[in-house]
């Protein structure tokens, strides 16, 4: 989405410009990836650097319940650029691969499209993860992008293990190569505030800055943190879906802090709003986030529905929120999740169903420790437990899964190359 500027080690940056006589706002959106709940100074961390992050979350607008689509990447991506579960386009199960022969449908409407579609320029900088296809024809330039400059398929660097850091931030953080690798990231913001300043977009772009979903702590502390939350990265505890995110426009969103509910999935209604496009004619799982940005405070989301990395429609969401409650249907691990001390994270902990739910109130307990049926339930919670399982048979009536992109396998000759015309790929590409 397309500033002639330098480019940034961003791990997805999407920016959506218009120009200066243009009444509607630019966009810059920043996706960190595999970043915690508790990664950020603003939310809490002691000892990271972030100061760029912590500057955008004192003035502007710092979300408390905020959700990705899903605890893993692709999927989550897919789910942000639509506004639509990743189950309805395909993107499941699990991530794609270098050599994956699906990838995100074209006839999926992204927020690019729509943007585009009323004369605005778009760009993609950074991790694409939504297939590469034959020619590349998965790729963000077929996906409402002018321009895209990044890599197709999972990094690995930066705030995703391996952690990298370049010789400027290398060792100079309290948090080890994770810390180092964070602070870069965060210096990078800098860059951007800065570019936007000098090219007097600062007062007319609105700037949101999410996770795609939480931090994977298999390898200890060279992972990120989900703070006080349960578990992270792979499975459907908060530490899995609940992310930091920051909403930042000057002059037009008031600082301060929302413990209103939010996800990913309601990026793309809000910026089609805020851009006057119209809506895709597609089945949305997003709202408007309109009002809890500019007016009354209260979001039109009231539920959340927590998928697995494989979700499928015998097992449905694993768990449900409605307002401050949360009940978990299915539980699992994740080795994404190994080595923490809480044992329900692990990957070898199996699939669990809970008859009644597990029920929380997040409100006053939002580490999941304490289950509010575990001792009964009196008529209040068994209103709540009825209410949740309307609304989560209600969704699942609205829920259709596409064709398992994913589940396409994968070919080998697609995956990129140093040497594009070698065989056997990939052992051979690995160059002389």
């Amino acid at each position: 989405m397309g500033p002639r500027s330098r480019a940034l080690p961003w791990a997805l940056v999407l920016l959506a410009l218009r120009g200066a006589a243009g009444a509607r706002p630019s966009f810059v959106l920043l996706l960190a990836d595999d970043l915690g709940f508790g990664d950020l100074g603003s939310y809490g961390h002691p000892s990271s650097a972030t100061p760029n992050l912590d500057r955008i979350a004192s003035r502007g607008l710092r979300f408390t319940n905020f959700y990705s689509s899903s605890p893993v990447c692709s999927p989550s991506r897919a789910a942000l650029l639509t506004g639509r579960f990743q189950m309805r386009s395909g993107v499941y199960p699990g991530v794609f691969d270098p050599g994956s022969r699906g990838g995100l449908p074209l006839s999926e409407v992204t927020i690019a499209e729509v943007l585009k579609a009323e004369g605005y320029a778009t760009a993609m900088v950074g991790k694409w993860h939504l297939g590469l296809g034959i020619n590349g024809s998965f790729l963000p330039i077929h996906q409402g992008f002018d321009h895209f400059l990044g890599v197709p398929y999972s990094h690995d660097q930066h705030t995703h293990y391996p952690q990298f850091a370049s010789q400027e931030y290398a060792g100079q953080s309290r948090r080890g190569p994770f810390g180092d690798a964070l602070s870069e990231f965060d210096g990078s913001v800098g860059q951007l505030l800065q570019a936007l300043q000098e090219n007097g977009l600062a007062d007319t772009t609105l700037m949101f800055f999410t996770s795609d979903n939480g931090p994977s702590t298999m390898r200890m502390a060279r992972g990120g943190s989900s703070g006080l939350l349960k578990c992270g990265k792979g499975t459907t505890y908060e530490g899995g879906m609940r992310e930091p995110a920051v909403a930042y426009w000057p002059g037009h969103i008031t600082p301060g802090v929302t413990h209103e509910l939010a996800s990913t999935l309601d990026i793309l209604p809000t910026l089609t709003t805020l851009a006057g496009a119209a809506l895709p004619k597609v089945a949305l799982d997003g709202y408007d986030l309109s009002p809890v940005l500019f007016g009354s405070g209260k979001s039109p989301r009231q539920t959340m529905f927590f998928y697995p990395p494989s979700p499928d429609p015998l097992h449905g969401p694993f768990a449900v929120r409605l307002g401050k409650y949360k009940a978990h249907y299915f539980t699992q691990g994740s080795f994404h999740s190994d080595t923490t001390p809480d044992q329900a994270c692990h990957g070898l902990t199996p699939l669990t169903p809970h008859l009644p739910p597990l029920l929380f109130d997040l409100e006053s307990d939002p580490a999941e420790n304490y289950d509010l049926l575990q001792s009964g339930a009196g008529p209040e919670l068994l209103q709540v437990l009825k209410e949740i399982e309307l609304q989560k048979v209600l969704f699942e009536q609205r829920m259709e899964f596409g064709e398992s992109q994913i589940g396409k396998g994968r070919d080998p000759t697609l995956q990129p190359c140093c040497v594009p015309n070698c065989t056997p790929k990939p052992s051979c590409c690995r160059g002389s």
